[in-house]
Protein backbone atom coordinates (compact mmCIF):
# COMPACT_ATOMS: atom_id res chain seq x y z
CA UNK A 1 0.00 0.00 0.00
CA UNK A 2 2.88 2.05 0.97
CA UNK A 3 4.52 1.64 -2.59
CA UNK A 4 1.44 2.59 -4.52
CA UNK A 5 0.96 5.53 -2.29
CA UNK A 6 4.67 6.70 -3.38
CA UNK A 7 3.98 5.32 -7.02
CA UNK A 8 1.35 7.87 -7.14
CA UNK A 9 2.85 10.48 -5.52
CA UNK A 10 5.70 10.62 -7.30
CA UNK A 11 6.48 8.81 -9.97
CA UNK A 12 3.37 8.78 -11.73
CA UNK A 13 2.85 12.61 -11.88
CA UNK A 14 6.59 12.51 -13.98
CA UNK A 15 5.25 10.25 -16.15
CA UNK A 16 2.03 11.85 -16.97
CA UNK A 17 3.66 15.00 -17.77
CA UNK A 18 6.19 13.43 -19.86
CA UNK A 19 3.83 11.20 -21.84
CA UNK A 20 0.13 12.57 -21.48
CA UNK A 21 -1.32 9.02 -23.14
CA UNK A 22 0.74 6.38 -21.20
CA UNK A 23 -2.15 6.09 -18.62
CA UNK A 24 -4.55 5.59 -21.68
CA UNK A 25 -2.12 2.74 -23.14
CA UNK A 26 -1.85 1.16 -20.07
CA UNK A 27 -5.57 0.80 -19.24
CA UNK A 28 -5.86 -0.55 -23.27
CA UNK A 29 -3.60 -3.24 -22.25
CA UNK A 30 -5.19 -4.28 -18.76
CA UNK A 31 -7.15 -7.45 -20.06
CA UNK A 32 -9.76 -9.17 -16.98
CA UNK A 33 -11.53 -12.52 -17.13
CA UNK A 34 -15.57 -11.85 -17.57
CA UNK A 35 -16.20 -15.22 -15.40
CA UNK A 36 -14.36 -14.19 -12.76
CA UNK A 37 -15.52 -10.64 -12.00
CA UNK A 38 -18.97 -12.46 -12.33
CA UNK A 39 -17.72 -14.97 -9.62
CA UNK A 40 -16.28 -12.24 -7.57
CA UNK A 41 -19.55 -9.98 -8.14
CA UNK A 42 -21.93 -12.75 -7.52
CA UNK A 43 -20.08 -13.97 -4.09
CA UNK A 44 -20.03 -10.10 -2.92
CA UNK A 45 -23.69 -9.75 -3.67
CA UNK A 46 -24.36 -13.03 -1.64
CA UNK A 47 -21.70 -11.61 1.08
CA UNK A 48 -23.56 -8.71 1.16
CA UNK A 49 -27.14 -10.39 1.25
CA UNK A 50 -26.19 -12.36 4.20
CA UNK A 51 -25.13 -9.48 6.07
CA UNK A 52 -28.75 -7.87 5.21
CA UNK A 53 -30.50 -10.33 6.76
CA UNK A 54 -27.98 -10.59 9.82
CA UNK A 55 -28.28 -6.81 10.15
CA UNK A 56 -32.33 -7.40 9.83
CA UNK A 57 -32.04 -10.42 12.22
CA UNK A 58 -30.25 -8.54 14.57
CA UNK A 59 -32.54 -5.63 14.46
CA UNK A 60 -35.37 -7.98 15.20
CA UNK A 61 -33.62 -9.17 18.19
CA UNK A 62 -32.98 -6.08 19.47
CA UNK A 63 -36.55 -4.33 18.80
CA UNK A 64 -37.45 -7.74 20.73
CA UNK A 65 -35.34 -7.05 23.58
CA UNK A 66 -36.52 -3.30 23.61
CA UNK A 67 -40.38 -4.83 24.34
CA UNK A 68 -39.09 -6.90 26.86
CA UNK A 69 -37.31 -4.59 28.65
CA UNK A 70 -40.15 -2.03 28.61
CA UNK A 71 -42.31 -4.70 29.60
CA UNK A 72 -40.49 -5.23 32.50
CA UNK A 73 -40.05 -2.18 33.35
CA UNK A 74 -44.09 -1.40 33.27
CA UNK A 75 -44.85 -4.12 35.40
CA UNK A 76 -41.95 -3.07 38.04
CA UNK A 77 -43.76 0.03 37.94
CA UNK A 78 -47.24 -1.53 38.04
CA UNK A 79 -45.62 -3.23 40.97
CA UNK A 80 -44.52 -0.43 42.88
CA UNK A 81 -47.88 1.48 42.56
CA UNK A 82 -49.84 -1.27 43.44
CA UNK A 83 -47.79 -1.13 46.80
CA UNK A 84 -47.66 2.62 47.38
CA UNK A 85 -51.76 2.39 46.77
CA UNK A 86 -51.72 -0.47 49.61
CA UNK A 87 -49.74 2.17 51.81
CA UNK A 88 -52.06 4.51 51.16
CA UNK A 89 -55.10 2.46 51.98
CA UNK A 90 -53.64 1.36 55.20
CA UNK A 91 -52.49 5.17 55.99
CA UNK A 92 -56.15 5.97 55.22
CA UNK A 93 -57.42 3.43 57.53
CA UNK A 94 -55.30 4.05 60.12
CA UNK A 95 -56.61 7.90 59.84
CA UNK A 96 -59.95 6.74 59.56
CA UNK A 97 -59.95 4.90 63.20
CA UNK A 98 -58.39 7.65 64.88
CA UNK A 99 -60.93 10.22 63.68
CA UNK A 100 -63.17 7.85 64.92
CA UNK A 101 -61.38 7.68 68.62
CA UNK A 102 -61.57 11.41 68.62
CA UNK A 103 -64.87 11.41 67.66
CA UNK A 104 -66.01 8.94 70.41
CA UNK A 105 -63.74 11.15 72.84
CA UNK A 106 -65.45 13.67 71.93
CA UNK A 107 -69.02 12.35 72.38
CA UNK A 108 -68.21 10.92 75.72
CA UNK A 109 -67.23 14.86 77.33
CA UNK A 110 -70.30 16.00 75.62
CA UNK A 111 -72.12 13.28 77.63
CA UNK A 112 -70.41 14.17 80.35
CA UNK A 113 -71.39 18.23 79.95
CA UNK A 114 -74.97 16.70 79.37
CA UNK A 115 -75.32 15.39 82.78
CA UNK A 116 -73.90 18.40 84.69
CA UNK A 117 -76.57 20.38 82.98
CA UNK A 118 -79.48 18.30 83.56
CA UNK A 119 -78.27 18.40 87.54
CA UNK A 120 -77.68 22.21 87.53
CA UNK A 121 -80.91 22.16 85.66
CA UNK A 122 -82.57 20.42 88.82
CA UNK A 123 -81.08 22.49 90.81
CA UNK A 124 -82.50 25.51 89.54
CA UNK A 125 -86.19 23.84 89.10
CA UNK A 126 -85.92 23.52 92.77
CA UNK A 127 -84.57 27.04 93.74
CA UNK A 128 -87.14 28.29 91.34
CA UNK A 129 -89.94 26.32 93.14
CA UNK A 130 -88.87 27.52 96.54
CA UNK A 131 -89.06 31.38 94.96
CA UNK A 132 -92.40 30.24 93.84
CA UNK A 133 -94.08 28.99 97.42
CA UNK A 134 -92.74 32.59 98.84
CA UNK A 135 -94.19 34.93 95.71
CA UNK A 136 -97.69 32.44 96.39
CA UNK A 137 -97.65 33.90 99.75
CA UNK A 138 -100.70 37.41 100.17
CA UNK A 139 -98.16 40.01 99.17
CA UNK A 140 -97.82 40.59 95.64
CA UNK A 141 -95.58 41.46 93.36
CA UNK A 142 -95.25 45.02 91.58
CA UNK A 143 -95.10 45.76 87.62
CA UNK A 144 -91.51 45.89 87.45
CA UNK A 145 -91.04 42.79 88.77
CA UNK A 146 -93.58 40.72 86.24
CA UNK A 147 -91.78 42.14 83.84
CA UNK A 148 -88.29 40.99 84.61
CA UNK A 149 -90.33 37.53 85.32
CA UNK A 150 -91.66 37.81 81.30
CA UNK A 151 -88.20 38.77 80.30
CA UNK A 152 -86.74 36.21 81.87
CA UNK A 153 -89.32 33.63 81.07
CA UNK A 154 -88.97 34.48 77.04
CA UNK A 155 -84.97 34.24 77.19
CA UNK A 156 -85.45 30.38 78.75
CA UNK A 157 -87.72 29.76 75.84
CA UNK A 158 -84.94 31.02 73.39
CA UNK A 159 -82.52 29.10 75.27
CA UNK A 160 -84.37 25.79 75.40
CA UNK A 161 -84.51 26.45 71.63
CA UNK A 162 -80.91 26.77 71.12
CA UNK A 163 -80.45 23.61 73.55
CA UNK A 164 -83.30 21.62 71.44
CA UNK A 165 -80.74 22.04 68.24
CA UNK A 166 -77.61 21.34 70.12
CA UNK A 167 -78.94 17.82 70.90
CA UNK A 168 -80.42 17.49 67.40
CA UNK A 169 -76.65 18.23 65.86
CA UNK A 170 -75.60 15.89 68.76
CA UNK A 171 -78.10 12.72 67.18
CA UNK A 172 -76.87 13.59 64.00
CA UNK A 173 -73.44 13.55 64.64
CA UNK A 174 -74.18 10.00 66.92
CA UNK A 175 -76.08 8.69 63.93
CA UNK A 176 -72.82 9.30 61.63
CA UNK A 177 -70.80 7.91 64.10
CA UNK A 178 -72.59 4.45 64.56
CA UNK A 179 -72.81 4.56 60.86
CA UNK A 180 -69.17 4.93 60.24
CA UNK A 181 -68.72 1.96 63.01
CA UNK A 182 -70.95 -0.02 61.09
CA UNK A 183 -69.41 0.37 57.83
CA UNK A 184 -65.79 -0.62 59.23
CA UNK A 185 -67.07 -3.49 60.98
CA UNK A 186 -68.33 -4.92 57.54
CA UNK A 187 -65.12 -3.57 55.97
CA UNK A 188 -63.53 -6.08 58.52
CA UNK A 189 -66.11 -9.27 58.01
CA UNK A 190 -65.55 -9.13 54.34
CA UNK A 191 -65.24 -12.72 53.03
CA UNK A 192 -63.65 -13.20 49.03
CA UNK A 193 -65.97 -13.12 46.69
CA UNK A 194 -67.27 -16.36 44.40
CA UNK A 195 -64.85 -15.07 41.69
CA UNK A 196 -61.48 -15.89 44.30
CA UNK A 197 -63.43 -19.27 44.49
CA UNK A 198 -63.92 -20.12 41.38
CA UNK A 199 -60.27 -19.59 40.60
CA UNK A 200 -59.34 -21.86 43.07
CA UNK A 201 -61.52 -24.12 42.15
CA UNK A 202 -60.25 -23.59 38.56
CA UNK A 203 -56.65 -23.73 39.52
CA UNK A 204 -57.21 -27.46 41.50
CA UNK A 205 -58.59 -28.70 38.32
CA UNK A 206 -55.46 -27.49 36.47
CA UNK A 207 -53.75 -29.07 39.37
CA UNK A 208 -55.08 -32.63 38.42
CA UNK A 209 -55.27 -32.46 34.63
CA UNK A 210 -51.25 -31.40 35.20
CA UNK A 211 -50.65 -34.50 37.65
CA UNK A 212 -52.76 -37.01 35.35
CA UNK A 213 -50.89 -35.69 31.95
CA UNK A 214 -47.16 -35.96 34.24
CA UNK A 215 -48.22 -39.55 34.80
CA UNK A 216 -49.29 -40.87 31.86
CA UNK A 217 -45.96 -39.30 29.81
CA UNK A 218 -43.85 -40.75 32.26
CA UNK A 219 -45.57 -44.33 31.73
CA UNK A 220 -45.38 -44.15 27.86
CA UNK A 221 -41.39 -43.21 28.44
CA UNK A 222 -41.51 -46.20 30.70
CA UNK A 223 -42.91 -48.02 28.08
CA UNK A 224 -40.62 -46.93 25.46
CA UNK A 225 -37.34 -47.21 27.20
CA UNK A 226 -38.63 -51.01 28.26
CA UNK A 227 -39.35 -51.34 24.45
CA UNK A 228 -35.86 -50.17 23.60
CA UNK A 229 -34.17 -52.73 26.12
CA UNK A 230 -36.19 -55.23 24.55
CA UNK A 231 -35.03 -54.56 21.33
CA UNK A 232 -31.70 -54.21 22.53
CA UNK A 233 -31.56 -57.70 23.79
CA UNK A 234 -33.44 -59.14 21.01
CA UNK A 235 -30.54 -57.63 18.70
CA UNK A 236 -28.09 -59.10 21.09
CA UNK A 237 -29.18 -62.23 21.26
CA UNK A 238 -29.67 -62.60 17.29
CA UNK A 239 -26.29 -61.21 16.58
CA UNK A 240 -24.82 -64.17 18.91
CA UNK A 241 -26.04 -66.83 16.96
CA UNK A 242 -24.54 -68.24 14.50
CA UNK A 243 -25.94 -68.16 10.65
CA UNK A 244 -26.49 -72.19 9.17
CA UNK A 245 -23.82 -72.74 6.68
CA UNK A 246 -25.95 -75.66 5.02
CA UNK A 247 -28.68 -72.93 3.48
CA UNK A 248 -27.52 -71.80 0.40
CA UNK A 249 -25.97 -68.61 -0.45
CA UNK A 250 -28.75 -66.90 -2.30
CA UNK A 251 -31.48 -67.71 0.02
CA UNK A 252 -29.38 -67.16 2.72
CA UNK A 253 -28.95 -63.48 1.11
CA UNK A 254 -32.78 -63.37 0.74
CA UNK A 255 -33.37 -64.51 4.35
CA UNK A 256 -30.98 -62.00 6.11
CA UNK A 257 -32.28 -58.62 4.32
CA UNK A 258 -36.23 -59.25 5.48
CA UNK A 259 -35.06 -59.34 9.45
CA UNK A 260 -32.85 -56.31 8.83
CA UNK A 261 -35.40 -54.54 7.33
CA UNK A 262 -37.84 -55.52 10.33
CA UNK A 263 -34.80 -54.48 12.72
CA UNK A 264 -34.50 -51.28 10.89
CA UNK A 265 -38.92 -50.79 10.96
CA UNK A 266 -38.80 -51.43 14.61
CA UNK A 267 -36.10 -49.34 15.61
CA UNK A 268 -37.81 -46.35 13.61
CA UNK A 269 -41.06 -46.72 15.22
CA UNK A 270 -38.69 -47.08 18.77
CA UNK A 271 -37.84 -43.37 17.58
CA UNK A 272 -40.94 -42.39 16.36
CA UNK A 273 -42.71 -43.32 20.08
CA UNK A 274 -39.92 -41.54 21.62
CA UNK A 275 -40.66 -38.10 19.83
CA UNK A 276 -44.21 -38.47 20.56
CA UNK A 277 -43.24 -38.70 24.22
CA UNK A 278 -41.25 -36.06 23.90
CA UNK A 279 -43.69 -33.78 22.00
CA UNK A 280 -45.90 -34.64 25.06
CA UNK A 281 -44.05 -33.89 27.60
CA UNK A 282 -43.32 -30.42 25.37
CA UNK A 283 -46.97 -29.97 24.89
CA UNK A 284 -47.72 -30.57 28.88
CA UNK A 285 -45.03 -27.71 29.04
CA UNK A 286 -46.67 -25.43 26.81
CA UNK A 287 -49.48 -25.75 28.98
CA UNK A 288 -48.26 -25.61 32.63
CA UNK A 289 -46.97 -22.14 31.51
CA UNK A 290 -50.04 -21.11 29.89
CA UNK A 291 -51.97 -21.96 32.99
CA UNK A 292 -49.62 -19.89 34.88
CA UNK A 293 -49.55 -16.81 32.75
CA UNK A 294 -53.55 -16.93 33.06
CA UNK A 295 -53.01 -17.25 36.40
CA UNK A 296 -50.75 -14.40 36.70
CA UNK A 297 -53.25 -12.52 34.46
CA UNK A 298 -56.27 -13.91 37.21
CA UNK A 299 -54.06 -11.83 39.70
CA UNK A 300 -53.53 -9.34 38.09
CA UNK A 301 -57.03 -8.41 37.36
CA UNK A 302 -57.83 -9.32 40.83
CA UNK A 303 -55.74 -6.68 42.14
CA UNK A 304 -56.82 -4.16 39.76
CA UNK A 305 -61.00 -4.30 41.22
CA UNK A 306 -59.01 -4.52 44.90
CA UNK A 307 -57.50 -1.48 43.81
CA UNK A 308 -60.49 0.31 42.42
CA UNK A 309 -62.50 -1.05 45.46
CA UNK A 310 -60.20 0.64 47.95
CA UNK A 311 -59.98 3.68 45.57
CA UNK A 312 -63.83 3.79 45.86
CA UNK A 313 -63.79 3.25 49.95
CA UNK A 314 -61.26 5.60 50.76
CA UNK A 315 -63.12 8.48 48.34
CA UNK A 316 -66.21 7.50 50.83
CA UNK A 317 -64.51 8.02 53.52
CA UNK A 318 -62.87 11.45 52.57
CA UNK A 319 -66.46 12.83 51.96
CA UNK A 320 -67.47 11.72 55.26
CA UNK A 321 -64.54 13.41 56.88
CA UNK A 322 -65.42 16.73 54.82
CA UNK A 323 -68.85 16.07 56.00
CA UNK A 324 -68.03 15.76 59.90
CA UNK A 325 -65.53 18.73 59.30
CA UNK A 326 -68.06 20.87 58.29
CA UNK A 327 -70.87 19.82 61.08
CA UNK A 328 -68.23 20.29 63.85
CA UNK A 329 -67.07 23.94 62.17
CA UNK A 330 -71.31 24.49 62.38
CA UNK A 331 -71.13 23.38 65.55
CA UNK A 332 -68.31 25.50 66.94
CA UNK A 333 -70.20 28.13 65.00
CA UNK A 334 -73.21 28.49 66.58
CA UNK A 335 -71.67 27.62 69.86
CA UNK A 336 -69.50 30.93 69.62
CA UNK A 337 -73.36 32.45 69.13
CA UNK A 338 -74.50 31.09 71.91
CA UNK A 339 -71.55 32.30 73.96
CA UNK A 340 -72.09 35.59 73.00
CA UNK A 341 -75.90 35.76 73.20
CA UNK A 342 -75.59 34.56 76.34
CA UNK A 343 -72.45 37.33 77.77
CA UNK A 344 -75.36 40.25 76.17
CA UNK A 345 -77.72 38.61 78.33
CA UNK A 346 -75.72 38.64 81.86
CA UNK A 347 -74.50 42.08 80.46
CA UNK A 348 -78.23 43.47 80.54
CA UNK A 349 -79.21 41.50 83.40
CA UNK A 350 -76.26 43.09 85.38
CA UNK A 351 -77.21 46.58 84.42
CA UNK A 352 -81.03 45.94 85.58
CA UNK A 353 -79.72 45.08 88.55
CA UNK A 354 -77.81 47.87 89.12
CA UNK A 355 -80.91 50.00 88.15
CA UNK A 356 -82.91 48.34 91.12
CA UNK A 357 -80.45 49.15 93.51
CA UNK A 358 -80.41 52.94 92.63
CA UNK A 359 -84.22 52.32 92.87
CA UNK A 360 -84.22 50.29 96.17
CA UNK A 361 -81.18 53.51 97.46
CA UNK A 362 -83.50 56.40 96.49
CA UNK A 363 -86.39 54.37 98.38
CA UNK A 364 -84.05 54.58 101.49
CA UNK A 365 -83.32 58.02 101.19
CA UNK A 366 -87.18 58.48 101.13
CA UNK A 367 -88.01 56.42 104.07
CA UNK A 368 -85.14 58.33 105.61
CA UNK A 369 -86.25 61.74 105.13
CA UNK A 370 -90.31 60.47 106.16
CA UNK A 371 -88.66 58.94 109.45
CA UNK A 372 -87.06 61.99 109.83
CA UNK A 373 -90.22 64.38 109.33
CA UNK A 374 -92.41 61.94 111.59
CA UNK A 375 -89.92 62.35 114.56
CA UNK A 376 -90.19 66.19 113.97
CA UNK A 377 -94.19 65.65 113.87
CA UNK A 378 -93.97 63.67 117.25
CA UNK A 379 -92.51 66.48 118.68
CA UNK A 380 -94.45 69.05 117.35
CA UNK A 381 -97.56 66.54 118.47
CA UNK A 382 -96.63 66.24 121.80
CA UNK A 383 -95.72 70.21 122.37
CA UNK A 384 -99.54 70.90 120.43
CA UNK A 385 -102.21 68.34 122.26
CA UNK A 386 -104.13 65.33 121.91
CA UNK A 387 -105.98 67.24 119.16
CA UNK A 388 -103.40 66.19 116.66
CA UNK A 389 -103.18 62.67 116.80
CA UNK A 390 -104.97 61.75 114.04
CA UNK A 391 -102.61 63.55 111.72
CA UNK A 392 -99.81 61.61 113.53
CA UNK A 393 -101.64 58.30 113.33
CA UNK A 394 -101.64 59.05 109.39
CA UNK A 395 -98.49 59.58 108.85
CA UNK A 396 -97.33 56.84 110.55
CA UNK A 397 -99.84 54.41 108.74
CA UNK A 398 -97.52 56.40 105.52
CA UNK A 399 -94.55 55.06 106.87
CA UNK A 400 -96.16 51.49 107.35
CA UNK A 401 -97.09 51.80 103.67
CA UNK A 402 -93.66 52.63 102.81
CA UNK A 403 -91.80 50.14 104.90
CA UNK A 404 -93.89 47.66 103.15
CA UNK A 405 -92.99 48.83 99.56
CA UNK A 406 -89.72 48.43 100.68
CA UNK A 407 -89.72 45.07 101.64
CA UNK A 408 -91.26 44.06 98.35
CA UNK A 409 -88.70 46.15 96.16
CA UNK A 410 -86.38 43.72 98.38
CA UNK A 411 -87.65 40.69 97.56
CA UNK A 412 -86.25 39.97 93.97
CA UNK A 413 -82.62 41.11 95.21
CA UNK A 414 -81.79 37.97 96.27
CA UNK A 415 -83.05 36.04 93.41
CA UNK A 416 -81.26 38.11 90.92
CA UNK A 417 -77.55 37.41 92.49
CA UNK A 418 -78.36 33.50 91.72
CA UNK A 419 -79.32 34.09 88.10
CA UNK A 420 -76.56 36.60 87.25
CA UNK A 421 -73.82 35.06 88.99
CA UNK A 422 -74.21 31.30 87.98
CA UNK A 423 -72.07 28.53 89.84
CA UNK A 424 -68.94 27.53 87.73
CA UNK A 425 -70.15 24.38 87.27
CA UNK A 426 -73.30 25.85 84.98
CA UNK A 427 -71.68 26.41 81.21
CA UNK A 428 -72.28 29.82 80.19
CA UNK A 429 -75.23 30.98 83.09
CA UNK A 430 -77.96 28.24 81.63
CA UNK A 431 -79.22 27.11 85.14
CA UNK A 432 -80.36 30.93 85.44
CA UNK A 433 -83.23 30.86 83.85
CA UNK A 434 -83.84 27.20 82.78
CA UNK A 435 -85.82 26.16 85.80
CA UNK A 436 -88.29 29.31 85.44
CA UNK A 437 -90.24 27.61 82.47
CA UNK A 438 -92.65 25.42 84.69
CA UNK A 439 -93.53 28.98 86.85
Amino acid sequence: MEGMLKYFQKEMPSKCETDPDYLINLALQVKYNSKKVKKLEKEYTALKAREHEEMVELRRLRTENRLLRQRIEHLEQESSSLADRLIQGQVVRAQEAEDNYIIKRELAALKQQELTVQQELEKAHNHIKELHEAQTQPSSMDSQAEDLLKSLQGELVAVKLREAEGQETMRGLRQRIQELEEENKRLRETTPDDSVANLQEELIAVKLREAEANLSTKELRQKVLDLQAMWEKHLSEKESQPENQLTPSRWRGDKSQVPQLQEELMTVRLREADAMAELKELRLRVMELETQNQVSLNQIRRQSEEIGKYKKLSDCVVSKERELHSLVQDEARKLTDLESKMKEERMNARIREVEHTQIIAEMKQKISSLEIKNQELLTAGQLRGSTESEEVKELQDKMSDLKAEKFRLELPSPILPSLLHPSPLTPMGWDSGLGLERL
